[in-house]
């Protein structure tokens, strides 16, 4: 049996920009669908808003998110996006990307434990740790 965890991202009407923007920072293939498509908009506000939206690369990596209808509450900046492995170049690439407009709250270097890891949040408030796993030597 297969299992995958992904996570799900909440938005207040910048959905469709934000995961827009996490496409250009991973790449891969955006499938995006409003309210009004899935016949949920009660609120006519809410229509053109994200109800759905999955990022998959080619990597494997899943992401998912939606804008919360104005009716429901909404709290930002739940929780934390960790991205990890040993692709050093491409991890770096990803870092800067979503550092560039956001606030680093750790820089990506060295850490006790000998990978290469770093905390920022990003310009829609979303929080990502990135760790960099250093090949081990014997």
């Amino acid at each position: 049996m297969t299992m995958l965890l992904n996570p799900y991202l909440s938005f207040r009407d910048n959905a469709r920009e934000a995961m827009e923007y996490y496409r250009s920072v991973f790449g891969g293939d955006l499938q995006i669908q409003t309210f009004a498509e899935f016949h949920l908009d009660q609120d006519p506000a809410d229509k053109d808003k994200v109800m759905h939206a999955m990022l998959t690369t080619d990597r494997g990596l899943v992401l998912m998110g939606s804008d919360t209808p104005a009716s429901m509450d909404y709290h930002p900046g739940n929780g934390t996006v960790s991205l990890s492995g040993d692709d050093s170049a491409e991890l770096h690439r990803e870092w800067d990307r979503l550092a560039d407009g956001g606030t680093v709250m750790m820089p990506l270097e060295q850490a006790p434990w000998g990978d290469t890891f770093g905390g920022c949040t990003d310009r829609y408030g979303v929080t990502w740790f990135v760790d960099i796993t250093e090949p081990v030597t014997v």
